[in-house]
């Protein structure tokens, strides 16, 4: 693991910068789009990510996700209790929800959604969707073998040596 110690008042710029960096490189090597992340645990990098989306054939591997893999294997857990992330961009709906799974303490960010927008990043199509009632969204949800599934969920409510996340 690659690690930088940094002890000064404009911490977040020089995480920041090292986001950057790391995004540009992605961007420059054909892997993704330019977008770059930093996971920061008392003062060292503990997970870096970039997007990866074309590379990997992988539409969920934008920035902040690889950046969550990263620095959950380097701390061997599955949360990120008591990290920062440096974000170069607002996270996008999916990445926010993985950022909320993961519970880090802050996540700053430097281009904002209406910048990713500009240049050909428009998330705004999923956060309306979002907000609409389910039979209104483009993509059509139906709900198929609940009873059966309602019965793997007993199990797990039943279940005595579960770790909850």
């Amino acid at each position: 693991m690659h690690t930088a110690k940094v002890n000064t008042m404009d911490n977040a710029l020089y995480f920041m910068r090292e986001a950057i960096k790391i995004g540009l490189q992605g961007m420059d090597n054909n892997e993704g789009g330019p977008f770059g992340c930093v996971i920061v645990k008392d003062g060292e990098i503990i997970g870096r990510g970039w997007n990866k989306v074309i590379i990997t054939n992988d539409p969920t591997a934008h920035a902040e996700i690889t950046a969550i893999r990263d620095a959950c294997k380097n701390l061997s857990h599955f949360q990120l209790t008591g990290c920062d992330v440096y974000t170069t961009c607002e996270p996008c709906p999916m990445c926010m929800g993985a950022l909320y799974w993961a519970r880090p303490s802050k996540v700053y960010y430097a281009n904002t959604r209406e910048d990713a927008a500009a240049i050909g990043f428009d998330d705004s199509f999923i956060y309306n969707e979002l907000a609409m009632p389910l039979e209104r969204r483009k993509i059509i949800l139906e709900c198929v073998g609940r009873n059966e599934a309602l019965q793997m969920f007993e199990q797990w409510r039943q279940k005595g040596n579960k770790t909850l996340y």
